[in-house]
């Protein structure tokens, strides 16, 4: 019987062969992997540390120098407000102080008597409508303070009727002493105003009231307050007496209207810049 001949069962002949003529190294195929090798015990990483990040020191600076700015803005504020709140409740003392121990009053005004001399309307060729009036006016005004001296400017009066103007005039100043009551006895007078459609009909109804034409006083003044040595500011002062109604006189005598109703309110008027209240 003729022998069989077998392959090899192990190939290592033929791959060692093959990896040689290939030019491969069997021993560096087979070598594991290489790591690095561990971290130090100082160098491990802490998840809870913060990582350090250096501040320029230009930026530190600026940032000093807006803290130092703010901090004095904050001190002056401070103290101006200070200051202006202690002045403001020393002038609140003083005001309280002084209106306790001296309880000044404001002057009492009063009409006495109103006559009108003249009152004309008349109309022109042209279609204009020419409004003269002539008054007489008497007026008292009363000091009820024991201590205090009022000193009146000028006064200038108004006499309206509704929105229409009727005459003005004047009166010179003066002093008025403690319990003191002073006349001011002035003429008042409009020559030849020329009216508008509107003020025309207005006087024309009003005319035909019983009672007669509603009549309007205004006054304004500058008064000065003073007591021994101290003198107050000049206040100006506006004072209104409504409830005065008249009548048109007939020939040459002057017709007497109605002050019985008439009442007086002096109020102060402060100038602002441009406006005066």
């Amino acid at each position: 019987m003729a022998d069989r001949v077998h392959p090899s069962a192990k190939p290592n002949g033929n791959a060692t062969n093959i990896a040689a003529g290939a030019g491969v190294n069997p021993k560096a195929a087979a070598k594991p992997p290489q790591f690095p090798p561990p971290a130090a015990k100082n160098q491990m990483y802490n998840p809870n540390r913060i990582p350090y990040r250096p501040t320029p020191t230009a930026y530190h600076r600026h940032n000093r120098r807006r803290c130092t700015c703010r901090r004095c803005f904050c001190f002056c504020c401070f103290w101006s407000l200070l200051l202006i709140c202690t002045v403001l409740l020393l002038a609140a003392i003083a005001g309280a102080g002084f209106y306790f121990l001296f309880r000044p009053k404001p002057p009492a005004f009063s009409v006495s008597s109103l006559k009108i001399i003249q009152f004309k309307l008349t109309t022109t060729s042209d279609d204009t409508t020419h409004l003269t009036v002539k008054l007489n006016l008497t007026l008292s005004t009363k000091n009820p303070n024991k201590k205090l001296i009022y000193n009146y400017d000028p006064i200038s009066l108004t006499v309206n009727s509704n929105s229409v103007l009727l005459a003005n005039g004047s009166f010179t100043g003066f002093s008025s002493g403690p319990n003191n009551i002073t006349i001011i006895h002035s003429t008042l007078s409009m020559a030849s105003q020329v009216l508008d459609a509107d003020s025309i009909s207005s006087l024309k109804s009003d005319l035909k009231r019983k009672n007669g034409l509603p009549m309007k006083i205004l006054l304004d003044t500058m008064v000065l307050a003073k007591m021994d040595k101290l003198k107050s500011k000049e206040v100006g002062i506006r004072v209104t007496c409504d409830g005065i109604h008249g009548r048109i006189p007939t020939g040459k005598t002057p017709a007497v209207a109605s002050t019985t109703n008439a009442k007086c309110k002096a109020d102060l008027r402060m100038k602002i810049l441009k406006w005066t209240f």
